[in-house]
């Protein structure tokens, strides 16, 4: 008897995960908190054990194949740049004067000394599109019921995580939480989504916590002041001549 209903409920459990579409779920989670084409300004504070310093940032993005970020604050860093056309990714320093292209593998690396990447903020990589999906199971985060999707890159993604967990929730598709691990299994850092609300006449999370797992008392928190989505942004916005002309 004990055999008929493992079998039953390892039956149950394979038509339950077959019946969620999971690449569907995850697609309307990531198009929610980005939509076709945004336009925010926001706060970025890092907080670490020896300081916390605090960005005002105003960012513009097209899916995620264009992406600009500029330092509105403080005053020493205003005017810095990050710009990403497709694939390439370049720096303007306003100080300097400089533009300095950075190498693909740059993409993983801190993005200005915070726990977000390169990639976090100009959107480079996709769940549904380098990572294998699978509904592990379900949860509740911060009292929403909440899907548990774990995410194993595709053969030819070119990401560095070895294992992403993201859980969705339920009642209205967003993210509540992501977590990223390294190729051993030991887990990296993860991303709190928190204050739902409607902002950019969409509910969206406001304020996203990176909390450093290997780092204790490192966490990044963005708070969205303003957004708007699916708007039309010049294609000037994204290109080297607007770059180099500083701010």
């Amino acid at each position: 008897m004990r055999r008929v209903l493992l079998v039953v409920m390892l039956v149950w459990g394979s038509v339950w995960a077959q019946s969620v579409d999971v690449n569907a779920i995850v697609k309307r989670s990531e198009d929610a908190i980005r939509g076709k084409t945004s336009h925010a300004v926001f706060e970025m504070k890092i907080i670490t054990p020896y300081y916390t310093r605090t960005l005002k940032l105003e960012s513009w993005w097209v899916g995620t194949e264009k992406a600009l970020i500029v330092i509105l604050a403080p005053p020493k860093e205003a005017g810095n740049k990050t710009l990403k056309i497709g694939n390439e990714l370049w720096n303007y320093l306003r100080n300097t004067e400089t533009v300095i292209k950075l190498p693909p593998s740059m993409l993983l690396q801190s993005w200005n000394g915070s726990d977000f990447t390169n990639d976090d903020l100009v959107r480079e990589s996709s769940m549904v599109r380098d990572y294998q999906l699978t509904l592990v199971g379900e949860d509740t985060i911060d009292g929403a019921p909440c899907w548990e999707i774990q995410g194993i890159p595709k053969p030819e993604a070119s990401v560095v995580w070895g294992k992403i967990l993201y859980w969705v929730r339920k009642t209205d598709n967003l993210p509540a939480r992501v977590e990223f691990y390294d190729e051993n299994g030991t887990l990296i850092r993860h991303l709190e989504y928190r204050d739902f609300k409607v902002m950019g006449g969409r509910k969206i999370p406001t304020h996203w916590v990176m909390i450093n797992d290997v780092k204790p008392g490192r966490r990044t928190e963005i708070r969205l002041l303003k957004i708007r989505f699916d708007i039309k942004i010049p294609s000037r916005i994204f290109s080297l001549r607007e770059l180099e002309r500083g701010r």
